[in-house]
Parts: structure tokens; C-alpha cells; sequence
């Protein structure tokens, strides 16, 4: 058993005989701050990194499982040289996010971070201007978005650390961007921290047996979370097909009997879309309002000259009143040009209409009223994701998840699949009805 294993339970018994202050206390101030800066005795076991000689180390976690912290902590021991990690410090380091404000708010400058984790005499500096993170010791960290895997051509680094990879704009060419970089050092290695979808390369980092994987849970960070979220998310979601993921960490697949299927949709994918002839934007308003509502689908949808759907925007949120989705949905028909407001009026019927006229009174709007279940107007819709009729242009996770989760019985956490519903009324209202006048127009 390691020194740090022993410390750490002798700390967790002084705590179960109410003893863990007065043994704390009793140490000098420099090893109290020791001890609060050594990652190895706090950290739970799925925190550190495995055994083995490997290259890229997967952790897979639920919200809040520590994810971020654990991501952290190993580079901030690898640019320190702190054993057991690291027995010299790494001098070039690559930080990987899915955008450069996510890479900023969360992996440097989050509650998380380097910058919260490291004492103040070996705690890097943030240079935004040139994105990258300095240590006193010469190490150097730059940041790179999934957004610009051309960034990413050129640099090379000793190790990296990929953050959230499974909502990656380009995920595949980012990550192999980054694997011809790593190309100093003795040993290059890279740990990549996600949320798990089952995305290509998720599931081809899970198969490749020369990538240890680990797995964090939600509820095994509970003493760092707060109560009324662990009630009210974990207690609400666990054991469902969402909280599986969400929380549990698990990488789920499609469901059999869902009515979409990932690769259709992986193979229609765009990452520009073409000349439209007609743009809709699809609202699916909820009937109340407030943090435990139903949230508001807002999807735009174009009509390519080639007579193929796109899928341009999903713009859906949760807890919105009825003047924020409004104005939501109208900012949305300005930014894309779109022709009409796609409307479902069964939850407030004229109300829905006057709330956005009174923002937009001149805007073209298409009310619909559902008469079938939601399954039976999904049907043709994914059928026409089948036939190769359907694109989407760049990634849209929560709407996909919807879409590939959604069998004859609903979603498998219950909720209302609200973007799911703005989709196919954009869809229906594109490639299942009359076109109205053609303009060609480029996004």
C-alpha cells in the first residue's frame, strides 16, 4: 500500500472518530498546506491515473463526478514534475476544449481549474491575448479549440489533456491533429475527460485496448455537491436511460427501438450548408413556464436546391418565459433570413401567436396544431432521415440524443422531447408540404 493510501485512511478513520480537526490542528501551518496541495491522498481512486504503460487515459463521468478536477490535477503534477505521476516536469503542454471560452472558463479559470488548484508560488500565469498558461518553472500550456483543428498543425507537446471530447465540433480530425503533435518527451501522453455519447470516437477510444478508461459517478462525489442537486437530479434521473449517462458515466447506444439511428445521422453531416431555397424556424412553446417546465424547441431547418432538408440551428431552451422564447425564436428567423415562424398552437393556442407579434408583428407565421401522437408525425420524418433526405449542418448533442432516444413509448427519462417536436414540425413544414415561393439564399 502506497504512503498516500495510508495517510488517507488514517485521515478517514480520525474522521469517523470525530478526531480529523484536532489532528489537522495539530499540524504546523507548511504541513497543513501540504497536505491540502497532495491531489494523491484527496483524489478517490477513479480520480488518478491507472496502472499500465498507456497513452491516452479516458475518464468517462456523470455531471459533477470531478471530471474537470482530476483532469487538472494531472497537469498541473505532470508541468510540476510531481511523482507518482511525473518524475520531471513536462515543458509543453496542449489544453484542448470544445471552444476557447470553454478551455478559459472551465479548464483554467473554473471552480476546478489550474489556476484554483495550484499554491500561489507554483501557480501559473494566464496570458489570454496569446492563450497560453505559464509556470514559474518554464513549463508552458496552450490552449486550442475543437472549432480550429488547422491550430492544432504544427505545435507539438509532451503531453494534453482533451476536455468534454464528446461534444467536439471536429472531433475526429481535432483529436488526430493532436496525436501528431505529441511528439516530445519520453513518453508523450494525453488524458481526455468527457461526459460519455456515444460518438465515433468515444466509442473508438473505449475499443482501443491501448486506452486505459475510467469511470466516475455523480453520486461518488456527493460530499462536494450540493444536497438539493442530488436530490433533485440524481434522485429524479438515476437508473434512467439519461441518468445512466448523465450521471452514472456509462457510454449509452442507440436503443433498439428508437426511431433514429447515430450513423444516418453521422453520415449526413455537413459542415457548411449549402444555398437554401426556403428556411423555417419550428417552435414547440411549453405550456408553463419556470426552472421545472418543459423547455421550448426552437429549430431551424433549411430546404437545400437539391430538395434535401438541412438541419441548420437548434436554439431550444429550458426555463424560458413566453417573451424570452419569443424573442429567442424571432432573433433566430433574423439572424438565418428564415421565411416563417413554424408555430405549434396547442398548448396557448392565440396566445402563442400574440406573444410574438407583439415583438415582431410582421413576421410570417405557420400555426400547426397536432391531431396525431408524437411517434406517428416522427415516423416519416426519421424516414426521411433513412433515405439519406435529411442533413445536419455541424453537431447539435442534446437535439441528437432526443432523436436516437425517442422509441414508441417516448424518451427513456420521460420528459417531453421538445426539440425533437420543433424538428419534425420544421421538417413537416419543408419536406411534407407545399414550398411556398423559392429564393436562393447562402448561409
Amino acid at each position: 500500500m502506497s504512503s498516500a493510501s495510508i495517510l488517507r485512511a488514517a485521515l478517514r478513520a480520525c474522521d469517523e472518530r470525530t478526531e480529523l480537526d484536532r489532528a489537522v490542528l495539530a499540524l504546523t501551518a507548511a504541513e497543513r498546506e501540504r497536505l491540502r496541495d497532495d491531489w494523491s491522498i484527496w483524489a478517490r481512486p477513479d480520480q488518478l491515473p491507472p496502472d499500465g504503460d498507456w497513452t491516452t487515459w479516458l475518464l468517462l463521468g456523470g455531471r459533477g463526478a470531478g471530471k474537470t478536477r482530476a483532469g487538472a490535477e494531472w497537469v498541473k503534477a505532470m508541468a510540476l514534475g510531481r511523482p507518482p505521476f511525473a518524475d520531471r516536469p513536462a515543458g509543453r503542454i496542449a489544453l484542448v476544449g470544445e471552444t476557447h471560452a470553454d478551455v478559459r472558463d472551465v479548464m483554467i479559470e473554473g471552480v476546478s481549474g489550474l489556476l484554483r488548484i495550484h499554491r500561489r508560488a507554483e501557480r501559473p500565469q494566464w496570458k489570454s491575448s496569446l492563450r497560453r498558461l505559464e509556470w514559474p518553472n518554464g513549463a508552458v500550456a496552450q490552449a486550442f479549440s475543437s472549432e480550429d483543428p488547422e491550430a492544432l498543425r504544427g505545435p507539438q507537446f509532451e503531453i494534453a489533456w482533451a476536455d468534454e471530447i464528446a461534444k467536439w465540433r471536429h472531433a475526429e480530425e481535432v483529436w488526430d491533429m493532436l496525436q501528431f503533435g505529441l511528439r516530445l518527451g519520453d513518453r508523450p501522453r494525453q488524458v481526455a475527460t468527457t461526459t460519455p455519447r456515444p460518438v465515433a470516437l468515444v466509442k473508438r477510444l473505449v475499443g482501443d485496448p491501448a486506452c486505459a478508461v475510467s469511470r466516475a459517478s455523480t453520486r461518488a462525489n456527493a460530499w462536494n455537491l450540493a444536497p438539493r442537486f442530488l436530490d433533485a437530479v440524481v434522485g429524479r434521473y438515476q437508473g434512467t436511460r439519461l441518468g445512466r449517462q448523465e450521471l452514472d458515466g456509462e457510454l449509452i447506444e442507440d436503443r433498439d427501438d428508437a426511431l433514429w439511428r447515430r450513423d444516418e445521422i453521422e453520415r449526413g453531416r455537413l459542415d457548411v450548408a449549402p444555398p437554401m431555397t426556403r428556411i423555417v424556424v419550428a417552435v414547440d412553446p411549453p405550456a408553463t413556464s419556470g426552472a421545472s417546465a418543459d423547455a421550448c424547441g426552437i429549430v431551424a431547418a433549411g430546404l437545400g436546391e437539391d430538395g434535401v432538408a438541412h438541419v441548420l440551428a437548434d436554439a431550444s431552451a429550458r426555463g424560458l418565459r413566453p417573451s424570452e422564447w419569443a424573442a429567442r425564436a424571432l432573433a433566430l428567423h433574423e439572424t438565418l433570413d428564415a421565411d416563417a415562424l413554424v408555430v405549434e398552437v396547442n398548448q396557448g393556442g392565440e396566445m402563442v401567436e400574440a406573444v410574438l407579434r407583439e415583438i415582431e408583428p410582421g413576421v410570417a407565421i405557420e400555426a400547426v396544431r397536432a391531431t396525431r401522437g408524437k411517434w406517428l408525425r416522427a415516423e416519416p420524418i426519421a424516414a426521411l432521415y433513412a433515405q439519406g433526405r435529411v442533413r445536419h449542418v455541424g453537431p447539435f448533442p442534446e437535439l441528437e440524443d432526443e432523436l436516437c432516444d425517442f422509441g414508441p413509448q417516448g424518451l427513456s427519462s420521460g420528459r417531453s422531447p421538445d426539440r425533437l417536436d420543433a424538428l419534425v414540425w420544421a421538417l413537416t413544414a419543408l419536406m411534407l408540404k407545399g414550398r411556398g415561393r423559392p429564393k436562393v439564399r447562402g448561409l
